[in-house]
């Protein structure tokens, strides 16, 4: 009402319209196609909620099922098992290292609680603290692309943000550089983007979009030569979708594999737990009952 564009407008709320949002917008009102870059923001943050939302739901049950078997061993340790041992103690028999164990475990959750627990929290409260921070953001963020199983799908993710990204940016009409700017508060890994960082630099030293990435060695080849290809001929926001569709479909298959297998480890090592107290619970009463015929 006042004159100001929609994308200014837009911008005194950043903590709802990010950068992406802002720029976007900015450069459909330039453009004269603000009706099509809001049809592509509104596609490309659906697309976005539902890899969100499929990597949320698959880690619910996992999450869920170590909650309750967590309650249950505590439970177990604290209440049940202290009251067992106490009669195998009073007997003076001579108990098996498995049920020693048990009644160590037992005896330092029943009498040490009220120091487990909060410093169990606080571990983790500092353990988050610390990936968020400046210093431990990089280190974690390195750390996590090297493990074996949630590495590769984390690197698939920032890759398939990054060229969706990049390829929504440029199909709108936003200059390259400022688009690479973006992207670069949108890959969440700080490694990549780090290397999206140095590689804008380049690009306005005139090198080519792949070549620094690829120099990099933290993007898979794939990308690299897919936006070679895109940039001599001249299909370069079509090459990133195709890459964004590929890593897509590369994390949904992970991620529907990584559920079926979550599953029975998660029940397996539950059965493993309650095994081991049902073991060292059951060995000392069969030696006693051997002693006594």
């Amino acid at each position: 009402n006042e004159g100001s564009s929609l994308a200014d407008a837009l911008g005194h709320h950043q903590k709802v319209f990010g950068h992406l949002f802002v720029n976007m917008i900015r450069a459909g009102e330039h453009s004269g196609a603000l009706d099509s870059v809001l049809l592509r923001l509104a596609e490309f943050t659906e697309g976005q909620a539902r890899l969100r939302q499929k990597i949320i739901g698959t880690m619910v049950y996992p999450i869920i099922m170590m909650v309750i078997g967590g309650g249950v061993l505590v439970l177990l340790m604290t209440v049940v098992v202290p009251k067992v041992t106490k009669i195998f103690i009073d007997m003076k028999a001579v108990l098996p290292l498995s049920t020693k164990m048990l009644i160590f475990l037992s005896n330092l959750f029943s009498n040490w609680w009220f120091v487990i627990f909060p410093a169990l929290i606080g571990g983790i409260v500092g353990a988050v603290v610390w990936t968020r921070s400046e210093t431990g953001k990089p280190k974690w963020d390195r750390i996590l692309l090297k493990l074996p199983v949630f590495g590769p799908l984390s690197r698939m993710l920032s890759v398939a943000r990054f060229s969706r990204t990049l390829a929504t940016l440029l199909k709108s009409g936003v200059p390259l550089l400022t688009a690479m700017d973006i992207v670069k508060n949108v890959v969440t890994n700080s490694v990549l983007s780090d290397v999206v960082d140095k590689a804008r630099d380049a690009i306005r030293e005139g090198e080519s979009i792949a070549t620094p990435l690829k120099r990099s060695g933290e993007f898979p080849p794939l990308v690299y030569h897919m936006v070679a290809i895109g940039e001599r001929s001249g299909q370069l926001e079509d090459m990133l979708v195709n890459v964004a569709d590929s890593y897509e479909s590369q994390v949904n298959v992970r991620v529907g594999a990584l559920t079926s297998l979550l599953e029975p480890l998660m029940i397996v090592l539950m059965g493993g737990v309650i095994a081991f107290v049902a073991f060292s619970i059951l060995m000392p009463i069969m030696q006693l009952n051997s002693a006594i015929r």
